[in-house]
């Protein structure tokens, strides 16, 4: 009698994307927020999350940072760092006026984005800024030219953007979107305002498009996508989106490994990880860790981009500050 085969054991994989995680601009924000407590001492005054994670805001928070949602909130004569999603104009007044030693961590690419909007603007053109409402980043950006500037949230909301002259309207972007949406909404734009100009160079930067990339590779071959990074990261949630549209039969948000559910595990043969720009690499680890103890110990690397982009840090971190912010206080 032939004795029947037992059915090979299910290969269990993990493709695990690069590049992910750090970005160059989130680099050197936070490496920025830790050298302004070494150099000036706690507490370190941030307006806003200086990242969009939560991991690294409680550890900048235990190192001596303290958050604030408003400038009025730090006390006068101190030192405030702005986060790397940039401010509008309008804020560093307000520092001014409450006579505040500033350090600027924004990403120069955003940097490059709100010298964009002063430039058209002065040439009075009708910007049409792609992004989503009430993101620090846009804000910030608005607030370069409020006279000019309408929000353009997705294609859907093209049919309601109203420009004064067809013949000179430009679109700019928020740095972290999906690349596809954004060109379906540049699409779109295009139809409806035919001499619509775009900019320089495109505006969605480097990192959020070389992760994006990587997991469209991925996302066709994984029954499940992990991607390690915060709810109110613009580019991490972007990840999960362009996970489902590469294919990818589930994708879920986490912050940390624990909020794995293992029922997303049924069934599941290979799993796909990766980062938003705002995540260091050790929450990585944790996950790939997490999937080890159950069974995805094999690890493959989908590698979509070389990386060596750096930044300078903020020449502010080259004065003394305290100095500064000691002499602003008791002027009068």
């Amino acid at each position: 009698m032939t004795a029947t085969p037992s059915p090979s054991p299910t290969v269990k994989r993990v493709l695990l994307a690069a590049p992910r995680g750090y970005c160059a601009g989130v680099d050197r924000a936070v490496i920025a927020v830790e050298k302004a407590l070494e150099q000036y001492g706690s507490p370190i005054y941030v307006r806003h999350e200086i990242v969009h994670n939560k991991y690294v805001v409680q550890t900048l928070e235990r190192k001596g940072a303290i958050f604030v949602e408003e400038t009025a909130e730090v006390p006068e004569g101190s030192i405030v760092m702005f986060s790397a999603h940039g401010v509008a104009p309008t804020v560093h007044a307000e520092a001014a006026e409450r006579k505040l030693a500033t350090i600027d961590a924004t990403c120069p690419l955003v940097t490059k984005v709100h010298k964009e909007a002063v430039r058209f603007a002065q040439d009075d053109y009708d910007i049409l800024l792609i992004g989503h409402e009430g993101h620090e980043e846009v804000i910030g950006t608005s607030g370069e030219a409020p006279d000019h500037i309408t929000l353009v949230d997705g294609p859907e909301d093209v049919e309601n953007v109203e420009v004064r002259d067809d013949s000179k309207v430009v679109w700019l972007s928020q740095t972290t979107l999906s690349v596809d949406e954004t060109m379906e909404t540049v699409d779109r734009l295009k139809e409806k305002f035919p001499k619509l100009v775009s900019p320089p160079s495109d505006d969605i930067c480097y990192a959020t498009q070389n992760r994006q990339i990587a997991v469209k590779q991925m996302g066709g071959q994984a029954d499940l996508v992990i991607v390690v990074g915060s709810k109110n990261s613009s580019n991490s949630v972007r990840l999960v989106e362009v996970a489902l549209g590469a294919g990818a039969r589930d994708a879920h948000l986490v912050d940390f490994a624990e909020e794995i559910d293992e029922a997303w595990l049924e069934g599941v043969s290979t799993v796909g990880v990766t980062s938003g720009a705002s995540v260091p690499d050790v929450l990585v680890e944790g996950v790939l860790e997490w999937l080890s103890t159950r069974g995805f110990a094999d690890v493959e690397l989908v590698k979509a981009a070389e990386e060596s982009i750096t930044f300078s840090l903020p020449k502010e971190l080259r004065r003394d500050l305290r100095a500064e912010a000691a002499a602003l206080g008791s002027a009068e």
